[in-house]
C-alpha cells in the first residue's frame, strides 16, 4: 500500500523559510518521479515542482529562485525547501509520487502571514 506523509507545515511570517518533508512508503521510490502541489482557498490545485528520478526538476514560474525540491532515495524522502515566502504561498501543500499513475499525500498547510 501506498503511503506519502508530508511534514513541516506551518504559520510563518513573510520572508521567512519553511522545508517540507514527504516521506514515501510502499514504493520503489528511486524510479518515481516525486512532485509538490499546492491549493490555496477558492483557488485550483496546481503544480509547484517536480524531482525526476535522474534528478532534474521543473518548477511553477512562481516560485523559482525561491523554493528548491530535492529528494533522498536513501530515506525515500523528498524535500520542497521554500524561502522568501510571500502571503500567496499560503496553501494546503500535497505529495505525490507519479509513475505513471499520481499516488497523494493528505496534505500539510502552509500559512505565511503578511
Amino acid at each position: 500500500q501506498v503511503q506519502l506523509v508530508e511534514s513541516g507545515g506551518g504559520l510563518v511570517q513573510e520572508g521567512g523559510s519553511l522545508r517540507l518533508s514527504c516521506a514515501a512508503n510502499g514504493i520503489r521510490f528511486s524510479i518515481f518521479t516525486m512532485g509538490w502541489y499546492r491549493q490555496a482557498p477558492g483557488k485550483q490545485r496546481e503544480l509547484v515542482a517536480r524531482i525526476y528520478p535522474g534528478d532534474g526538476t521543473t518548477y511553477a514560474d512562481s516560485v523559482k529562485g525561491r523554493f528548491t525540491i530535492s529528494r533522498d532515495n536513501a530515506k525515500s524522502t523528498v524535500y520542497l525547501q521554500m524561502n522568501s515566502l510571500e502571503h500567496e504561498d499560503t496553501a494546503v501543500y500535497y505529495c505525490t509520487a507519479l509513475l505513471p499513475k499520481e499516488y497523494w499525500g493528505q496534505g500539510t498547510q502552509v500559512t505565511v502571514s503578511s
